[in-house]
């Protein structure tokens, strides 16, 4: 795992060095430069080496070898097994790791090389013979790429700070994308925070030669890979292999391997897995302080965690998350480039730290298993939504919506979640299919959105409503939970969890493995119908299932509990001084970009315990902190409407 910067063109001659120290952290073991050429048509890559496999400096990069030149970042799973294919035709390696491997199937087999990689990866290679420079990015969007191009030039990184360094200007805001921050707490692909900037979308290519503007290809199509007819659908047993395969893929490496463990299914499970190939498994867990975990209504996931860790001779970790969080919502919001509000980000970055303290480089995370086997209250939710506009209209508007509508979301010291979700169900039950599982992960209706901000921005939140509406339609034409499913691959995985996975852990400087988001798993999980991953109450079945004979059944079939951070403790508490200073007299407010009076009825409204208002309060802190440090960084131009 490493970071990876570069330059095509003379944007960046004399920034590269640069580009590559803003992203030291992912890759403190080695750092390299290479250029080739003069002028118009100059290269220039960099590289930081996180050493996980074959820890020789013959495997530092930029990688030189027979015209070719290449940055990586990542990791392929079956880097061996193709090997023995290359060397069958006729290639030689100087190397044991696997990104020789990458840049011998890129010389062999050009972009058919892609759909031959098992991993995560983001990587350019360059052709001295052609002047051809190509990027590439993962099926699924496990590792960033974002770049900027314009009339021939391009420059390249792992993230977004690296590039911003390596424009000749200050990027300009974008603000769709702002607006998408307030509405999913998160910046779709399609979007990035800078206009000049764009993200290099999961399953495409591209290429820039001399002459010529950058061009895009696509080498895997989720919308056609993951939405076949379903002729012969994945078993248990089967689905258990897979898992098992995935499992002993990602723990390949050349340096000791842990894991997360939260206690709940999907991590459990590739705790057990792990379990079975590596003697004296170390593991991670967080846990929280008694009186925010009575607040947020949380559940005990720690016991769990214990218990299995006891039970399977399993050296846990245990962290407690209790940061000075005022001083740590200004890191983060550093760390992730964009404004991006979840608070999970904070427990993966202090998880990774502590492990990376403790001498661990990887650890395995069962991240994606809600997102490919329905897993989220969400996808449950939807399909009791569905049920619930066949009631008579007259009781679902007379009757239940009065009255959840006046019960209180929290009292002095204990949040009452039941009534939280009943209010969450009711503000999308009777919106069309599509329409209802927007709102049923986003902060805001359309309507409510537009209320919020300034009307010059209204025409943000209609794009992003039709985009996502576009995406939404792409899925399973008959197949409700998979249809959520899609989206849920195509949008929050990518764009959330992923995301933020990356970057909180490559700033402790340590590589987070996902075996659920490996392209075997999902191709399975998609020919799993959505009739057996929800079936009653029981969410993931066929996961359950698969996991029964490995897991103990109170781990198997308990709740789920969200990867989550006590929100609402901070918010009311911890941050009330922060929440008053600068939502109430912010830039936000003050340059029009939202409503003060909306802010200030939202923050009232979650203090009395009428809304649980706590994440829309968390995302426009986020949103302002960002704000804020545009100016300081001296990274934007525009920070006003005007621009």
């Amino acid at each position: 795992m490493c970071g990876i910067v570069g330059s095509y063109g003379e944007w960046a001659v004399d920034r590269v060095s640069a580009m590559a120290q803003s992203i030291a952290h992912r890759g403190p073991d080695a750092q390299g430069e290479h250029s080739f050429g003069e002028g118009p048509t100059a290269v220039h890559l960099g590289h930081l080496r996180l050493s996980i496999i074959d820890l020789t400096d013959a495997a530092n990069q930029p990688m030189v070898k027979d015209g070719l030149s290449m940055v990586y970042n990542g990791e392929v799973y079956n880097y061996k097994e193709l090997r023995r294919q290359l060397e069958s035709e006729g290639a030689t390696f100087k190397t044991n790791g696997d990104s020789e491997v990458v840049l011998e199937a890129w010389r062999f087999w050009g972009p058919e090389s892609l759909n031959k990689l098992r991993g995560m990866f983001a990587f350019a290679v360059h052709d001295e013979r052609t002047n051809r420079l190509v990027l590439a990015r993962d099926h699924y969007g496990i590792k960033p790429l974002f770049y900027a191009a314009e009339r021939g030039r391009l420059v390249f990184g792992s993230e977004l700070k690296a590039v911003t360094k390596g424009l000749p200007t200050v990027p300009t805001i974008d603000f769709t994308a702002v607006v998408a921050s307030l509405l999913y707490y998160w910046i779709p692909e399609k979007q990035c925070v800078y206009k000049e900037v764009q993200k290099l979308q999961p399953g495409t290519w591209l290429e820039i030669s001399p002459g010529t503007d950058a061009r895009i290809h696509t080498y895997y199509d989720a919308s056609v890979e993951l939405t076949r007819p379903i002729e012969n659908a994945v078993e248990a047993a089967e689905l258990r292999g897979i898992l098992e395969d995935s499992v002993r893929a990602h723990l390949i490496a050349d340096v000791p391997v842990s894991v997360f463990l939260s206690g709940g299914l999907d991590s459990s499970l590739i705790t057990m897995l792990a379990n079975r190939e590596i003697a004296d498994l170390d593991a991670y867990t967080i846990a929280f302080r008694a009186e925010d975990q009575a607040l947020e209504s949380m559940p005990d996931d720690l016991y769990y965690a214990r218990m299995l860790a006891n039970e399977n001779n399993i050296r846990l970790n245990e962290i407690e998350i209790s940061p000075d969080i005022a001083d740590t919502l200004p890191q983060m919001t550093r760390i992730l480039d964009e404004p991006i509000g979840d608070v999970a980000a904070i427990n993966a970055y202090l998880i990774c730290k502590e492990a990376r303290d403790a001498g661990v480089k990887v650890l395995l995370s069962g991240m994606g298993a809600d997102e490919i086997f329905g897993g989220y209250r969400k996808h449950y939710a939807n399909l009791l939504a569905a049920q619930y506009r066949r009631v008579p209209s007259a009781m679902r508007n007379k009757m239940v919506g009065p009255v959840v509508d006046k019960l209180p979301v929290a009292g002095r010291k204990r949040g009452y979640v039941s009534v939280r979700w009943a209010k969450r169900f009711l503000s999308f039950a009777e919106l069309p299919e599509e329409a209802a599982f927007r709102r049923s992960y986003t902060h805001y209706a359309p309507e409510e959105l537009q209320a919020l901000i300034s009307p010059e921005l209204s025409g943000c939140v209609d794009q992003l409503v039709q985009e996502h509406a576009e995406i939404y339609a792409e899925g399973p034409a008959d197949d409700h939970v998979n249809r959520m499913c899609y989206a849920d691959t195509r949008m929050f995985l990518p764009s959330l969890n992923l995301t933020y996975t990356d970057r909180a852990s490559m700033a402790a400087s340590t590589e987070v493995r996902v075996p659920f988001v490996d392209k075997e798993v999902i191709e399975a999980a998609f020919r799993v119908p959505g009739s057996a991953k929800i079936i009653g109450q029981s969410r993931k079945d066929i996961l359950k299932k698969a996991a029964a004979p490995i897991l103990p059944d109170k781990i198997t079939n308990r709740p789920k509990a969200p990867f989550s951070a006590p929100l609402r403790a901070w918010i009311r508490r911890d941050l009330r001084e922060m929440v008053d200073d600068l939502l109430g007299q912010g830039e936000l407010v003050s340059q029009g970009i939202v409503d003060r009076a909306a802010v200030r009825q939202m923050i009232d409204d979650d203090r009395a315990g009428v809304e649980d208002r706590s994440k829309e309060i968390w995302q426009l802190l986020t949103l302002e902190t960002w704000w804020n440090q545009q100016g300081e960084d001296m990274t934007a131009a525009a920070t006003s409407l005007a621009n």
